[in-house]
């Protein structure tokens, strides 16, 4: 993930836990982040209907939604301007010969592209109260195995049961 989606997920985790809202002062100050990069995110999460925007002195910011009802997959196309495993993985609107200059000889183009499609379904089965609410209904992350490198090699991965 991007430092940028890193930073939509703190802040959307943010105004989850404070349910009547936040500015984006006080969202910078509680992570140590840049307010204007807090802000310009903020204002993308309002245009992409994930956040609403209240002015005035009572004024802030606040879930548009129930956070149940935004997947992680959600989250990532909104702030990455379509989530993409590799360049070739293109939405319907872009054809991937625009994508890749390797388009019509590559060998492993079809097979990430299935990867790239399963791991969208994976993330779209994750809500985001998966992720800030820690007695929230496990979902299709919970499925997946572990894995934890080994120690010594970053290489050698151990896989570890659901």
């Amino acid at each position: 993930m991007s430092r940028k989606a890193d930073y939509a997920l703190l802040i959307l985790s943010y105004l989850y836990q404070h349910k009547t809202g936040g500015t984006a002062r006080a969202i910078a100050e509680q992570f140590d982040l840049s307010r204007p990069f807090v802000a310009n995110i903020l204002k993308e999460l309002c245009n992409k209907e994930l956040v609403t925007s209240h002015r005035g002195v009572k004024g802030g910011y606040a879930l548009a939604r129930d956070a149940a009802s935004i997947s992680l997959a959600e989250l990532l196309e909104a702030v990455e301007e379509g989530f993409r495993l590799t360049v070739c993985s293109n939405g319907p609107e872009e054809p991937a010969e625009d994508a890749c200059s390797h388009s019509n000889t590559c060998t492993v183009k079809g097979p990430m592209a299935e990867v790239h499609a399963r791991l969208m379904g994976v993330l779209r089965g994750v809500p985001l109260t998966e992720l800030f609410d820690p007695k929230a209904k496990p979902s299709a992350l919970h499925a997946l195995p572990l894995l934890a490198a080994k120690s010594g090699c970053c290489s050698a991965v151990e896989t570890f049961p659901a």
